[in-house]
């Protein structure tokens, strides 16, 4: 706009003062894709070293059961600093934060393609875990950034790629460890991170939306220790022995914890989390739906994986090598990539409900049809299909849930709090899946059918507890007194 202001030499001659550029408008596309990029390295490497466990144990010269701390370490970490990431993000930057974040990932990556050994194996994991704020960090990026119309879309693009590149990995772990080597499984990713790091440095401007405050110490201290403690136990039951001392003392351990933690943050003027935000309906249903569909993922990608390579000479295994077994999840992964912005523009129409119980419904039924039989191969397709479809539409439902049901400068906690919970419901879901296998078998060590019923019966009875999660959830009415209730002043955000 143009002003006239009087000459200070003259007092009459008029000048016109130029008009104030106007802000730079951000790049959506280049912001969606390299936190795309981002979020889809860190969950290939979650699950892209699990297949090549044997492998990278003979390379190493040790057991299977050692190997698996690359598992564990990865595993802990992300659950340990999710949190803590995700609070510095809010207080002091989510960009800064993230551009720490994939340097931490894209080192770990590199040390793990370089290890000579397990130990620094081991390390390099558990830097790589430090990126599970990546899934907080970016939907809190894009909340902030991106246009109002396109904020439900792009977060279920970005929630559905976490479950895009935990299928991816199974997937690829194969034909990479076959025709390359395990170390493979590092260098690949380290591409992806590069580019979105080079990205998000140069290509994507600093959120304005802080929380200033300190990091509270004292419950990440506590919570970590919780943390540990119960996922070490669910990770290492099964060696252990679920009835072992040391499996029953860190569980009562972390039990004791989590209830300290608790205590902590209700009482510090600046907590880690926000354990108040757990009363709010739209957030503690979005945790249990998301504690699910962690466990029924893992279940998926314990189970069938199995199922495929076990011998067709057993009478109910399939005979696929490790390759051919990876791509009979390419379905579930494309209905992932289709039912994530599907779920997102039903959120912006009709609110995160009725998405999240059609993913609900979908991965009932999805584990529902090979529990009754899974003689014929179509069965395992159309159960793969339907699990795509069900994580796709839940879990961007889930993200999209908790961003509207609180203020903008909680996102990055919120988000954070719901990343770990699927993290443990993931840990606990293979562990328990893992479990009712071993339990199950031959004289050989092979899995019997009734193995795979049991586990497909099982991934059924919790997956019923996301239909039930979705049900509770509020209406676009309610969530929309709620979230003013919780301070969310945009009501255009909330009836998106």
């Amino acid at each position: 706009m143009s002003t006239a202001t009087a000459s200070p030499r003259t007092g009459s001659t008029p000048t016109t003062a130029p008009a104030p550029a106007p802000a730079r408008r951000p790049n959506s596309t280049a912001i969606i894709v390299f936190l795309s990029l981002g979020g889809l390295s860190f969950a290939v490497l979650q699950s892209l070293v699990a297949p090549a466990l044997a492998t990278i144990g003979r390379d190493l010269d040790v057991s299977t059961s050692a190997a698996s701390w690359v598992l564990t370490a990865y595993l802990l970490s992300a659950s340990v600093l999710t949190p803590v990431l995700g609070r510095l993000g809010d207080m002091v930057g989510k960009r800064r934060v993230l551009i720490v974040v994939l340097t931490i990932l894209l080192v770990g990556a590199v040390l793990a393609a370089l290890a000579p050994n397990l130990g620094v194996l081991i390390v390099a994991r558990a830097l790589q875990g430090a990126a599970g704020a990546v899934m907080p960090l970016s939907i809190g990026i894009v909340r902030d950034e991106l246009p109002k119309e396109k904020v439900s879309i792009t977060i279920g693009l970005l929630s559905a790629i976490f479950g895009i590149g935990a299928g991816v990995g199974i997937v690829a772990a194969g034909p990479i460890v076959e025709h390359l080597s395990w170390h493979w499984l590092f260098w690949l990713p380290a591409v992806l991170v590069v580019i979105a790091l080079l990205g998000t440095v140069f290509g994507m401007p600093e959120s304005p939306v802080r929380r200033p405050g300190r990091l509270d110490v004292a419950g990440t201290v506590v919570l970590g220790v919780a943390l540990v403690a119960v996922l070490l136990a669910v990770s290492e039951g099964q060696t252990w022995g679920w009835g072992d001392l040391k499996t029953v003392g860190l569980l009562v351990l972390g039990a004791v914890a989590l209830a300290v933690f608790v205590v902590v943050e209700l009482r510090v003027a600046e907590p880690l989390v926000d354990v108040r935000l757990f009363a709010v309906r739209g957030v503690w249903t979005a945790h249990v739906v998301a504690l699910v569909f962690g466990f029924a993922m893992f279940g998926t990608f314990v189970l069938v994986p199995t199922l495929l390579q076990l011998p067709a000479a057993t009478g109910y295994g399939f005979g696929k090598d490790v390759t051919q077994a990876g791509l009979f999840l390419l379905p579930t992964v494309v209905m992932m990539v289709l039912a994530g912005p599907i779920a997102g523009v039903l959120v912006r129409k009709v609110g995160p409900k009725p998405p999240m119980l059609i993913g609900g419904v979908a991965i009932v039924a999805a584990f529902v049809i090979p529990a009754v039989s899974h003689a014929a191969i179509w069965q395992v397709v159309v159960s793969g299909l339907l699990t795509g479809v069900g994580i796709g539409m839940a879990l961007a439902a889930c993200s999209n849930a908790i961003i509207e049901s609180v203020p903008a400068n909680q996102t990055g906690e919120a988000i954070s709090a719901n990343t770990v919970v699927r993290t443990i419901g993931s840990s606990v879901g293979t562990a328990v899946i893992a479990a009712l296998i071993t339990s199950n078998s031959t004289p050989q060590g092979l899995p019997t059918d009734d193995a795979f019923t049991i586990g497909f019966w099982a991934c059924t009875g919790v997956a019923v507890l996301a239909v039930v999660g979705a049900l509770a959830a509020p209406s676009m009415r309610a969530r929309r007194a709620a979230a003013l209730a919780a301070g969310v002043t945009d009501l255009d955000e909330v009836t998106r």
